[in-house]
């Protein structure tokens, strides 16, 4: 069976501009539930992204299952975008471990021999968290599963699915890292090529193929 995969990157957040590590958030870290947006970095998105993103509300094909990462902005643009999904935590961005909240410049002043480690060598993880190497084998590990029947509290897409004979199609809303390494895994491109893929916000990368072979389309922006 085929698969269409639209991967698509938050809006603007104050996170993204300072490039910061930003924090991961599971469901139960919300537990309110309440997550009315008032332009602040409190919801994860400024008020340009949120602007932008729900300039582009409900303009997605109809898809057979919907993903989000559980990350905060993640949520939050999926919800702007108008798109009712859960979080996944295999989505997660890559674990910065003590790093996690600062920026990569704070990083880099403190540490700078660790910095260039992780940049050099993807099996290095000198923050405690998750190697470059690690998380590249379980995002490609998502990939290459992701066409099989889901289990795991993702939500359907309102409306009718698509006919099997068509295949499936995700729309997932992800973190750039995962988006980066998604990409690299479909063109089995070697792992230092990871920061050498720019993506911007509230783009669309679309991945396409059956068995583990992928065909790529990148960047296409949700808004001008």
């Amino acid at each position: 069976m085929s698969l269409h995969v639209s991967l698509i990157a938050p809006a603007i957040s104050p996170a993204l501009r300072e490039a910061r590590f930003g924090e991961t958030e599971t469901e139960t870290d919300h537990g309110s539930g309440d997550e009315s947006n008032d332009g602040s970095d409190d919801d994860g998105l400024d008020a340009t992204g949120l602007r932008q993103a729900e300039a582009v509300r409900e303009t997605f094909p109809r898809a057979t299952a919907l993903y989000a990462s559980p990350t905060r902005r993640c949520r939050r643009t999926a919800q702007a975008l108008g798109l009712t999904t859960a979080p996944l935590a295999a989505l997660a961005p890559c674990a910065m471990g003590r790093w996690q909240g600062r920026t990569l410049d704070e990083v880099a002043a403190a540490e700078p021999q660790s910095v260039a480690a992780w940049l050099s060598d993807p099996e290095a993880a000198p923050h405690g968290g998750e190697s470059l190497s690690d998380f590249h084998t379980r995002v490609a590990h998502w990939l290459d599963t992701a066409g099989e029947a889901h289990s795991d509290g993702t939500t359907e897409a309102a409306g009718p699915t698509m006919p099997p004979a068509t295949g499936r199609r995700l729309l997932v809303v992800a973190e750039p890292d995962f988006i980066r390494a998604a990409t690299v895994h479909a063109l089995g491109a070697p792992a230092r090529t990871f920061w050498r893929i720019d993506v911007r916000p509230l783009s669309v990368t679309e991945l396409s193929g059956r068995d583990g072979r992928w065909n790529l389309r990148l960047g296409r922006p949700l808004h001008e």
